[in-house]
């Protein structure tokens, strides 16, 4: 019979021959972090798709007032992205993540409470700065605890576990908010603040790993190793990063920038759906994203990770095209179809995209930096989550969808060249996706695991 061994950092790892997982091998403390994270994620799927409701038919904000309550989360994250990367470095990213947690939880407990329009912004304000320090900081602990050679996995994983989590959370929200029963949305965002505290205590006991000294210092508190100070000018002086952010805030803009805006108003404009059309494009998205994420993952180990970005450019482009098809349907189940395939299609560029673009950031920071990389990594993010609507919106309201969506599908397959070119610009440790899960350990490595007895105290006390 094979047995399992455990590598000094906690991870299952194969004897040579032993069929390969599906489920990547990572450490305890990843999949600690990951639950914590999924169970959040339940809390936010619960109230972010009915803030506006919230705000507009139960808080009696006019239209113009309850948009701008939700653009303000947004726009809290232009000053929280960086502030969470800036705290991960100073506190260490586990103090920083529980900060961010602690003041979205705020922030949600008082949209439940307020009943003005200050109060509404106020709190809105509140979960946005929370959710923008907390990014960032979630980010430096993940490719903490993971390492190296399992930061694509770690995040190919959390995108599968967050988006699983949000699915859930829209589910329990649609089988129990009501407009006619304000005391509804209390409890969901009531419930809301309870799952980001509930993963205050779990990060607060959170074991720091032990891991050689060539690597970044653990979630727990000690400081990583002494090195030149790096604050955020030079993080911009970083050019391979920058190269990195412009290609993340383009690609953001013409995919999930469209996706979360354009795509609803298309659909159900021109393209002549319902909100059940609609409704099951979004639900065909969610459940690719969760069921094809491990298996893209296990399909790109080995690769480039500039290959995945380009493939879910390229991706994203079919999806723009078949978005266009749908819109020249003229409505019924043929529309549905279309965009439900659009929909389908653009999460499989999702999945291309998540052990990518992230990991190259954590990749290319320095000891003691990887907070400030993945604030202003972030921060690529929400500009392109800002950009996308905005001209997304504007390109609809003047009549030209069918232009936006082509020249979306364009910008894509030029931002898919652009992931190709910026290969030579890395250096070749950070844009490898590691065989974390798809193939086994080299049989010298496992030999010498096998060995317990024979390693330090403290490695040999990581082993089951």
């Amino acid at each position: 019979m094979t047995r399992s061994i455990r590598s000094r950092r906690g991870r299952r790892l194969r004897r040579p021959g032993q069929r390969p997982g599906l489920l990547p091998a990572l450490p305890r403390t990843a999949w600690v972090v990951l639950g914590g994270d999924f169970v959040s994620a339940i809390g936010s799927g619960l109230t972010l798709p009915c803030l506006f409701i919230y705000a507009h038919l139960v808080r009696g904000l006019s239209d113009g007032v309850a948009g701008l309550v939700v653009a303000t989360i947004a726009m809290a994250s232009l000053a929280g992205n960086p502030a969470g990367g800036a705290l991960a470095d100073r506190w260490t990213p586990r103090r920083a993540l529980m900060a961010g947690l602690a003041v979205a939880a705020a922030g949600s407990a008082a949209l439940a409470l307020a009943d003005t329009a200050a109060g509404l912004f106020v709190a809105a304000g509140l979960l946005g700065l929370g959710l923008a320090v907390a990014w960032p900081a979630q980010n430096a602990l993940l490719a903490s605890v993971a390492g190296q050679a399992d930061c694509s996995a770690v995040f190919s994983v959390r995108h599968a576990s967050l988006n699983a989590g949000l699915g859930l959370g829209a589910l329990g929200a649609a089988a129990v908010v009501s407009v006619s029963d304000p005391a509804t949305f209390t409890v969901v965002y009531l419930a809301d603040a309870a799952s980001f505290l509930a993963f205050v205590p779990v990060l607060a006991r959170l074991a720091t790993v032990p891991r050689p000294a060539s690597q970044p210092a653990g979630p727990g508190d000690q400081p990583p190793a002494p090195g030149p100070r790096t604050g955020f000018r030079e993080v911009l002086r970083d050019r391979a990063f920058a190269r990195v952010w412009l290609l993340t805030a383009v690609i953001v803009t013409v995919s999930f920038g469209q996706f979360q805006s354009s795509f609803p108003g298309y659909a159900t404009r021109p393209g002549g759906i319902g909100a059940r059309g609609l409704s099951l494009a979004f639900a065909a998205n969610t459940l690719t994203v969760v069921i094809a994420q491990l298996f893209v993952l296990r399909w790109l180990s080995g690769r480039r990770r500039t290959t995945g970005a380009a493939l879910a450019s390229a991706a994203w482009a079919l999806a723009w095209a078949t978005v266009i098809a749908g819109g020249h349907l003229g409505g019924g189940a043929g529309a549905e179809t279309a965009f439900a395939a659009a929909a389908v299609i653009f999460a499989i560029g999702e999945t291309l995209l998540a052990p990518t673009l992230p990991a190259i950031m954590n990749d290319l920071a320095p000891p003691g930096a990887a907070g400030r990389y993945n604030g202003l990594g972030v921060l690529a993010f929400t500009a392109g989550f800002l950009a996308g609507p905005a001209s997304g919106g504007a390109a609809l309201g003047a009549g030209w969808g069918t232009g936006l969506f082509a020249v979306a599908a364009v910008v894509c397959l030029a931002a898919g060249a652009a992931a190709l070119r910026l290969s030579r610009h890395l250096p070749p440790e950070a844009n490898r996706i590691a065989p974390s899960a798809a193939e086994p350990e080299p049989a010298s490595t496992v030999a010498e695991l096998g060995q317990p007895a024979g390693l330090p105290a403290t490695a040999a006390a990581s082993f089951g």
